[in-house]
């Protein structure tokens, strides 16, 4: 994926290591959600949907950071609910770092001015403010008035601060081209964020809007006419020149459910980090006693419309470490050349 130097390194030497040991299935990055609490409600939300003793847990420290270093992932996406509503969040990203693991702390940002005096700049570290679109798209989008203001307000205290500072942007079929281009560029070059993560939304089963969600045709037009232009090749996204490939539908490929394994109040969560099939208490039944055969377009309905970076993203990334020439065009991004082919 475009990250900085250092982090690419390490990701990198860890890909390596992995191969060389012929590991067969290992994580790129822990989808870590220590909370299911939020304070939105967002309409195209699966995960909050949980009965109200469940909202009320919080996950202790020790178990959160002892799951990441079970799986020996060296990212973490800390997501949930909303992280900063933990009251131990900061202990939790300060014990992760301390292990020089790579975190990034999802948030709407509607409680980041309050609560960054918690946090430390470091290289390890990012905040990523979910940003689906400009004022009123984006408080469309979450329900609530006010939150593009806070969230942008937000960004600029922190990279005032000197944290580093990603977004993360989901899009529906009430988008178009324009949207996408007009908030990409707001956030490339008005907030100046250090790198922009998109995704197609997935179809969350008790998401409250079912009628908004792309089809993988939908998805492919959609981006292949917002990276036209050169745009794709100018904005800092997060991601593998081959998943935006993908996304615009010049290459395609299975998705990699086992790569970003998800870990929550009720542990390992089979298959992924959007499908929730059951639980198991260790990363090592997850990855052995999962039939992963039985996911994936064309074999699960749920999979059919799937596009979503979580699990396609891994594919990109593995498929690059397999291809010398997708390693070299991975290596340019990193090192600030061209950010992918424009269509």
């Amino acid at each position: 994926m475009a990250m900085p130097l250092r982090q690419s390194i390490r990701v990198g030497t860890y890909l390596l290591e992995q191969k060389l040991r012929k590991v067969e299935k290992f994580p790129l990055i822990v989808e870590l959600e220590p909370l299911y609490a939020c304070n939105l409600a967002c309409e195209g939300c699966g995960k909050i949907q949980h009965p109200a003793g469940v909202l009320k847990q919080r996950m202790p420290v020790a178990q959160a950071v002892g799951a990441v270093l079970e799986s020996g992932a060296p990212m973490v996406s800390i997501a949930g609910g909303e992280p900063l509503m933990h009251p131990q969040i900061d202990e939790i990203v300060r014990q992760l770092v301390a292990k020089r693991k790579y975190v990034f702390l999802c948030t709407n940002a509607v409680l980041l001015r309050k609560k960054i005096e918690k946090f430390t700049p470091s290289p390890y570290f990012a905040f990523a403010v979910h940003i689906d679109g400009l004022r009123e798209r984006h408080d469309e989008s979450v329900a609530k008035e006010g939150v593009f203001d806070e969230a942008v307000a937000a960004i600029k205290e922190a990279k005032k601060r000197g944290f580093r500072v990603t977004t993360n942007s989901t899009f529906f079929n009430t988008d178009t081209p324009q949207t996408i281009i007009e908030v990409l560029n707001y956030l490339n070059d008005d907030l100046e964020v250090d790198e922009m993560m998109i995704s197609p939304a997935y179809a969350y089963e008790k998401a409250p809007d079912q009628e908004h969600f792309l089809g993988v045709e939908q998805t492919r037009e959609l981006f292949k006419k917002a990276f036209a232009g050169g745009n794709r090749r100018r904005w800092r996204l997060n991601h593998s020149p081959l998943f935006l490939d993908f996304l615009e539908g010049k290459a395609d490929f299975p998705c990699t459910a086992w790569a970003i394994p998800n870990y929550s109040l009720f542990g390992w969560q089979r298959p992924c980090y959007l499908m929730s099939d059951g639980y198991v208490p260790t990363y090592r039944e997850l990855i052995e006693d999962t039939d992963w055969s039985k996911y994936g377009r064309g074999k699960d309905p749920r999979c059919a419309n799937c596009m979503a970076h979580c699990g396609y993203e891994p594919t990109a990334v593995l498929a690059t470490m397999g291809s010398l020439k997708e390693s070299l065009r991975a290596a340019r991004e990193t090192i600030g050349g061209s950010r992918g082919t424009s269509a």
